[in-house]
This record gives structure tokens, sequence and C-alpha cells, in this order.
């Protein structure tokens, strides 16, 4: 899969280890580098979507993160991902197609229950 970051700032922070255990901490560090890892392995989105669950639990956002998505890393954190493609591919009843979600754009790490 195609991957992304919002600005230059948080792709030089995923992509450098001693910076990302800098802000985030090992363990945090450690399950964002792991999420990224099963993100470029994947083929699509629908390779997180279940039965395909893992440990990513990979799900989408409501409210004002509504067409954003978001996975599990240590409690109350997620890596928050959104899908980087124009127009956006949904299936007939209008909601977005995880299969065709081939490159996907990363927002950052945020604790979404607040």
């Amino acid at each position: 899969m195609d991957i992304s970051f919002k600005n230059k700032r948080l792709q030089k922070e995923f992509q450098e280890g001693k910076t990302l255990l800098r802000i985030h901490g090992e363990k945090r560090a450690k399950k964002i580098m792991a999420r990224m890892q099963a993100l470029r392995a994947a083929n699509s989105l629908g390779d997180f979507w279940p039965p395909f669950f893992g440990p990513e639990r990979c799900h989408e956002l409501t409210g004002n993160r509504k067409g954003k998505l978001s996975m599990d890393l240590d409690h109350p954190y997620r890596l928050i991902i959104g899908p980087d493609h124009s127009p956006l591919p949904v299936k007939p009843d209008g909601g977005l197609d995880w299969k065709l979600v081939t490159a996907v754009m990363v927002f950052g790490v945020e604790d979404t229950h607040e």
C-alpha cells in the first residue's frame, strides 16, 4: 500500500526511529512501527477488514473524524489514517470500499476518546 503523510514534519517523525522514540516512548513507538509495517505490506485496507481484523483493529471513525480510520496503538492512543484517493472508492450503499483503498495518508497519533 502507498503511504503518505499530512506534512513533512510528521513524515520525518515517523521515518526516524530516534525521533519517534523520543516523542512517543518505547512502547508506543514499537506499536507505530508495527502498524506502519503492516500498512506497507498490505495490498489494500481490505486486508484489515474482518475476519482479517488482527491486532490493528482498524475501524472507521465518526463525528468530526468521519472519513478517517484508526488503528490501535497503546490505549487510549490510535494511529489516524485516511484514504488518499480522489475520488474516494465507495460501495453502492455509499460506504467506503476498503478493498479499493490502496493508498493512505497518515494524520498522526491521537486519543480519539477525548
